[in-house]
């Protein structure tokens, strides 16, 4: 087990002190101390009206809070992000040209960031969440390296003797399948079969660089040394495992069976297997989750609050937040929903509409 980045800083011995009960606390200091300890910067009481006000705030870096320009609590989710879809034809085309071109000896990774695409924003795919498309070469290889981000592959094309490498152990890699990378947990990607691979990287690396907490370092080796192969991890879902287990599922609905890919999981998000019959429709109402949809298997359409995008294998579409959506499978379909919803749970923040 990798260890953490972090570090624990000693209690000071006042704060240890009262800790323990062995020493009172300090006296609360008075209010006319606190209001003659030093006086204001600017002379508030030389405002005549609210504007010379509002100038005055601005030269001791203040705002009011009774005329904000915009509200800070409105009565339900704002919608910042848009649907989108991106097909696999197009990134697989990219990604074939850029194997000619970009190095895996020199790009940390050879990738496509499925940016949402909204104004200013050049990489989250939803708020919490990215989306790539990566390719190795056959006979190529990714360097190892680890950071504080969860990840997830999904497998789109893959040929045996194609792996990951988590924590010194090769994780087979094979079409439909799922496999996790905690976050701090060494993992790099090893193709020794004579076909190029492809697969979709979903990390909640947007989340991360929001709160802050974001560390990265690469492999003392450039690849991590692995001898074992370890097809059973608990980090890997194999498709030839959860797709009959997914065509058992109960209906949730008519022509739908959901399965939650576990008990491994990222505390982050989740991976929710969804298989459509041929003709089903299959129509959810708003929540609070952001969503993003890979297709493993089939052909359909879905129309997200009146958008309507036409899919097949290998495409990836997004839902963010609050936004109604409808999926039809026009043949036997599996698709495989991501979402930030276990973050939306801890926090109490979980809200939905109902499914039809």
């Amino acid at each position: 087990m990798s260890s953490s980045p972090s570090s624990s800083l000693p209690l000071s011995a006042s704060a240890s002190a009262s800790a323990s009960g062995s020493a009172s606390a300090p006296p609360s200091p008075s209010t006319d101390s606190i209001a003659s300890s030093a006086p204001p910067v600017v002379d508030f009481d030389a405002a005549t009206d609210l504007n010379e006000l509002y100038s005055l705030l601005d030269r001791v870096q203040m705002k009011n809070g009774w005329a904000k320009p915009t509200p800070s609590i409105y009565p339900e989710p704002k919608k910042p992000f848009v649907p989108a879809h991106w097909r696999y034809a197009d990134a697989r085309a990219a990604l074939h040209a850029a194997g000619r071109l970009v190095g895996t000896e020199w790009a940390e990774r050879r990738n496509l960031i499925m940016a949402n695409p909204i104004p200013g924003n050049d990489y989250a795919t939803v708020r919490t969440l990215v989306g790539a498309y990566q390719m190795v070469k056959g006979g190529e290889s990714a360097r190892s390296h680890r950071h504080t981000p969860n990840a997830m592959r999904i497998v789109l094309e893959a040929a045996p003797n194609t792996f990951t490498i988590v924590d010194g152990k090769k994780i087979p890699m094979l079409p439909g399948d799922v496999l996790l990378t905690p976050n701090w947990h060494y993992h790099g990607h090893t193709n020794e079969s004579t076909q190029d691979a492809y697969w979709i990287d979903v990390l909640d690396a947007p989340l991360v660089q929001f709160l802050g907490p974001m560390f990265f370092n690469v492999h003392p080796d450039r690849l991590e040394p692995a001898d074992e192969i370890d097809s059973r991890s608990p980090m890997r879902f194999a498709y030839a495992d959860y797709k009959p287990a997914l065509l058992l599922a109960d209906e949730i609905a008519r022509g739908v069976r959901t399965l939650e890919l576990g008990p491994s999981a990222l505390p982050t998000f989740d991976r929710v297997a969804v298989h459509l019959a041929a003709g089903t429709k299959w129509s959810c109402q708003r929540s609070t989750v952001n969503q993003i949809f890979t297709v493993i298997e089939g052909q359909g359409e879905s129309s997200i609050e009146g958008q309507r995008y036409a899919w097949s294998a290998g495409d990836m579409m997004v839902v963010p937040s609050w936004y109604e959506q409808e999926h039809v499978a026009q043949e036997n379909a599996v698709l495989l929903r991501v979402s930030d919803e276990p973050v939306m749970r801890m926090l109490g923040w979980y809200r939905q509409q109902p499914c039809d």
